[in-house]
């Protein structure tokens, strides 16, 4: 669905009278494309400490242009605003600050870069778990980084992402991974995000096709956003597997041929819906994508039973099911990566969505409880969190607050399909078995919830 207003705010016109009336000015986000041979199309600014020093030997393979704010630190060239070039990526070490006095580094860094910036730059600081420190100052420190990293997301405009990655002892060997998607168009509507790496043996072995011998079932297949995880599975690498109802057989067939897959036709809230997945997949999966789900909106007042119900059973209950029926099956291989398909709504909260918010807070509460049990079998479960996203299901929504839903956030418009699927397939990788239980939004920073 067109956004008429990006379209006339980045006209010559629109540009105009926007800045002369002081209008939002959204940027067309940019986004992955084939062809792509390294994550960053533009300079690199890093700095900071130890973390920094150890992304040496990846840097060249993220962009070929990487600088330093002073002349041979961790042996780059110095960038300065004033003789460029534009940056398109910063990446910033604070895992050493551990005091009050120490956070002036953030300005030090940060404050000159910032005059530099090329369109749609993508910025990571990193950190450590404030809970992994003994000192409480130390931890106060790091933990202070999360403010850091929220406003900057709200100040960055142009397109721009800010993102945290608390970095856990022995896990400085996954950054690469969490790089190539931070720095990336494939994170285009991610921003303001904290995410905790801890240690993980497996790696990626071909960035080209990253789930290249991977299975990959993906529920709710058939169209927007389920369509758009499955294709960009099977762009990595992926064989897979598409499930929707029955009465979206044809459309599911046709993506499933197209994709090089194969359909399956199933009512997930049925009876034998775990007797007829298992028997579905003698071979077992690798990656499971839990995407199905309905809304039947209204305000508690007015819902009915059947209401209330029906979303719960396929936005939750199925999902709980068919996993433990999997997992009880022996169907879910070792490493294995299940990503459950949550919303902003199950942690803001919305009106008129009791029922939906409840379906998708449990899903994300799901893969939080659940993350200790199957990390023992090297299996992660995590989260993603949509915003408003532009989808046949946000096209239906009266005008006006589907104008407040593309607006309210740092990006000051809608994300695509793409960019859940991206954030699906990154948690997908073998190397993202560094990140379990945990929620990564996609909604541009939405100025709803944390």
């Amino acid at each position: 669905m067109s956004d008429r207003y990006i379209d006339f705010a980045n006209s010559s016109f629109g540009r105009r009278l926007v800045d002369a009336v002081g209008l939002p000015a959204p940027v067309r986000l940019e986004r992955w494309e084939a062809g792509r041979s390294r994550p960053v199309d533009g300079a690199l600014l890093i700095g900071g400490g130890a973390l920094a020093e150890a992304l040496g030997d990846c840097l060249p393979r993220l962009t070929n242009e990487v600088f330093a704010l002073q002349e041979g630190l961790h042996g780059l060239p110095r960038w300065t605003a004033e003789h460029g070039p534009k940056l398109k990526a910063l990446v910033f070490d604070a895992s050493g600050i551990a005091s009050t006095e120490q956070l002036g580094q953030l300005h030090e860094f940060f404050q000159p870069a910032l005059k530099g910036l090329a369109l749609c730059p993508r910025v990571v600081v990193l950190g450590r778990a404030p809970e992994s420190l003994k000192d409480p100052f130390a931890a106060s420190a790091q933990r202070a980084l999360e403010g850091f990293t929220r406003s900057l997301g709200k100040e960055i405009r142009r397109g721009g992402s800010v993102q945290l990655l608390y970095v856990g002892k022995g896990a400085e060997d996954q950054l690469e991974g969490a790089l190539r998607f931070f720095l990336s168009p494939k994170s285009a509507y991610v921003s303001g995000q904290v995410l905790r790496l801890t240690p993980c043996p497996t790696q990626v072995k071909d960035w080209t096709r990253p789930l290249a011998g991977k299975k990959a079932l993906v529920t709710g297949a058939s169209r927007g956003i389920g369509a758009a995880i499955a294709e960009t599975l099977a762009r990595d690498g992926a064989e897979v597997i598409l499930l929707d109802v029955p009465p979206a057989k044809e459309a599911l067939d046709a993506l499933a041929a197209r994709l090089g897959g194969r359909g399956v036709a199933l009512d997930i809230c049925a009876e034998d819906a775990a007797i007829k997945l298992v028997e579905a997949l003698p071979e077992g999966l690798d990656i499971l994508v839990h995407n199905a789900g309905i809304t039947r909106d209204k305000t508690l007042a007015k819902m009915s039973e059947q209401l209330w119900d029906s979303v719960i059973d396929v936005n939750l209950r199925a999902p709980q099911v068919l996993t433990k029926a999997l997992l009880d099956a022996d169907k879910l291989h070792e490493n294995a990566r299940v990503v459950l398909i949550a919303s902003i709504s199950g942690i803001a909260g919305n009106m008129g969505q009791t029922n939906y918010a409840v379906s998708k807070a449990g899903l994300i509460g799901l893969a939080q409880a659940w993350a200790p049990a199957l990390g023992k079998r090297g299996i992660t479960i995590n989260a993603v969190a949509p915003g408003f996203i532009e989808t046949q299901m946000t096209a239906a929504i009266p005008f006006a607050i589907r104008e407040a839903g593309r607006r309210m956030n740092s990006m000051g418009q809608g994300g695509q399909p793409q960019d859940v699927a991206e954030a699906v397939a990154w948690f997908a990788q073998p190397g993202s078995g560094a990140v379990s239980g945990q929620v990564l939004r996609v909604c541009g920073q939405s100025l709803l919830g944390a």
